[in-house]
């Protein structure tokens, strides 16, 4: 977010509270801890002390005087940009729930504000940025994406709305590398009906991903080993069509043809019909 963008003017009034909060900072009288003392400043002076909190990378205690302002001053100006100011001081503090609930009260409140695209996406990240390790839970995932896509849909032609896009596209192909997390998982395990279903779901709902070529040639693996020919032979037809330059493909091609099979399709699975759709282009 652009600091500018909240920065008080310095010019008539503004200028003269500007000038004293920078005397009561310099000197170290700007003192809150005693009963009522932010009573005494005035809604500039609180908020040039929140931005003053931030500068220092004291973001926790800037989100209490962006607070103290709606709570001193609820229907001024300041009220309005406080309030998305601590929604960003609590994100960057690493206070996501408070910082959801800051910009979710500013959405809800101020709504054809410009800066309501901004808090939608300060929301969304709320969430995105706790989604950093594949093998934790994925409901952020979910509700990172969920509300990338209101950003998306809402805002979209804004610059969030471009940087939403793509986040969107990591934590999807997040959700897919859980997928074959679990898969490889079972497969290691000789589990391989468990695992041809997670490798699936990879092929059939996070095609766009990075993983779907690993996730046919597990297909591969997992359907050699349980005898179903004709699958894993369909499996490595697509991959041969979509990702011949990959190692998936050579691993899955020295599989079957070690076997006798070939890359091709053959009987009539759930991958024979993406086989016609995808490679063929008959979807009916």
């Amino acid at each position: 977010m652009s600091k500018a963008k909240f920065q008080i003017g310095r010019a008539g009034s503004t200028l003269g509270g500007m000038a004293a909060i920078v005397l009561l900072v310099s000197c170290g009288s700007f003192d809150p801890s005693r009963t009522g003392a932010l009573e005494e400043y005035t809604a500039a002076e609180i908020f040039e002390r929140g931005e003053y909190e931030l500068e220092r990378g004291q973001p926790d205690d800037a989100a209490i005087y962006f607070g103290e302002i709606e709570r001193l001053y609820p229907y001024s100006d300041f009220a309005k940009r406080a309030l998305i100011m601590q929604a960003f001081a609590y994100h960057k503090d690493g206070d996501y729930p408070n910082s959801r609930a800051s910009a979710q009260r500013f959405v809800d409140f101020y709504p054809a504000s410009e800066d309501a695209a901004y808090a939608q996406y300060l929301l969304a990240l709320s969430y995105y940025d706790q989604v950093d390790e594949i093998g934790r839970d994925q409901g952020l995932t979910f509700q990172a994406l969920q509300a990338l896509r209101t950003v998306i849909e809402t805002y979209p032609d804004t610059q969030y709305a471009r940087s939403s896009i793509l986040k969107f596209d990591l934590a999807f192909d997040h959700l897919a590398g859980k997928e074959m997390e679990i898969g490889r998982y079972y497969l290691k395990r000789n589990h391989y009906a468990a695992a041809a279903n997670r490798f699936r779901i990879v092929v059939e709902d996070f095609q766009t991903t990075s993983h779907t070529a690993e996730a046919l040639h597990r297909l591969v693996e997992s359907y050699l080993s349980l005898g179903l020919t004709d699958e894993a032979q369909t499996a490595g037809a697509i991959l041969g069509h979509n990702y011949q330059s990959t190692e998936w493909y050579q691993d899955s091609f020295a599989l079957l043809t070690g076997q006798g099979l070939s890359m091709s399709t053959a009987g009539d699975s759930w991958l024979s019909s993406v086989y016609r759709q995808v490679i063929r282009g008959e979807w009916l």
